[in-house]
């Protein structure tokens, strides 16, 4: 029996580095590590749809923007930057806010253009320097700053902390799970997106173990078919990709249905391609999520949800 136990021990220990190896293998091979390629300033403008509310959202908002920095003493998060609506320095109106958290090896400045066409619509828009973001330590500890944002910054009072949302992609994903349930802190955020997530056998082979079904809040979870999220194998018996749609349809399944979910694939789009293919739809998630928008509503909600007739889009279920 000891025998067994030992060789059970190897085999598992083994399992786990073909998990990692072929994880960091196919991360070397895509574009940023598998963060987000092509973003440029002008990254949006690439994007097409035939969807009028997905081509809608996709572009930069009516608002202008500015941005503040924080140096940060803590060594993963290095800084904590800001986007914000400028209207935001001479009203005293509050924001509703947005945590973004990194997919691997991708802090916040190598995509920086990302976060003002974000803000642009109306979100204070938070992220850090972070690259290895996927137990959600730092989106808490940085969630915890901005909640006791220093009272001399021109966010002070402006943010609407009763409406905050949690946005991750790849490794960020995972970590966006982790900080909704996993910290007291989590209780914060009244909406979540995450882009690709990290498999959860993949994720807890990598120390990201995360339990989606305590997820309690509104969640939009979208991947990509290519290849580099789910090649077609068993994610269980082999790498089958980063974010297979098995694995997102048992996330989905997951979650009770007394919470609003929602589950879509992009068309064609690889792992890397995530962040700008589900751009539009991210953004149309929170402006109904967190601010009550009608017209981003009509994305999701109902029989006749924009979603359900998009070509850019399979694979599209939901609960409301």
């Amino acid at each position: 029996m000891k025998k067994v136990m030992i060789f059970v021990l190897i085999l598992l220990g083994v399992i786990s580095i073909l998990f990692i190896a072929v994880f960091f293998y196919i991360k070397s091979k895509l574009p940023n590590g598998g963060g987000n390629n092509d973003i440029t300033e002008e990254y949006f403008e690439h994007f097409q749809s035939d969807a009028p509310l997905e081509m809608k959202y996709a572009a930069p908002g009516s608002l202008e923007t500015g941005y503040t920095e924080f140096a940060f003493d803590h060594e993963s998060i290095g800084e904590v930057r800001v986007w914000y609506p400028t209207e935001l320095e001479r009203s005293d109106k509050v924001w509703p806010m947005i945590m973004v958290v990194n997919a691997s090896g991708t802090p916040a400045s190598s995509y920086e253009p990302f976060f003002p066409r974000l803000a642009s619509w109306g979100f204070v828009v938070v992220g850090n320097e972070d690259g290895q973001t996927g137990n959600g330590k730092t989106a808490s500890i940085t969630l915890d700053f901005m909640l006791n944002v220093p009272s001399d910054s021109v966010l002070a009072g402006k943010i609407d902390y009763n409406n905050t949302g949690i946005i991750g992609y790849s490794q960020g994903g995972a970590g966006a799970i982790c900080a909704v349930t996993n910290y007291e802190n989590g209780a914060y955020y009244k909406a979540m997106f995450t882009g690709s997530a990290a498999y959860p056998t993949l994720a807890r082979n990598m120390g990201w173990e995360y339990d989606v079904s305590k997820v309690t809040i509104p969640y939009f979870m979208v991947a990509g078919t290519g290849k580099s999220d789910d090649s077609g194998s068993d994610p269980e018996t082999g790498f089958g990709g980063v974010s297979p749609f098995s694995a997102l349809t048992s996330n989905y399944n997951s979650i009770s249905d007394d919470v609003q979910k929602v589950r879509a694939r992009a068309v064609g789009a690889e792992h890397e391609q995530m962040l700008m293919r589900s751009d539009g739809y991210m953004t149309a998630w929170m402006l109904y999520r967190l601010t009550d928008d009608e017209e981003a509503a009509k994305v999701f909600a109902g029989d006749n949800a924009e979603i359900l007739h998009n070509n850019n889009w399979q694979d599209v279920e939901k609960n409301q």
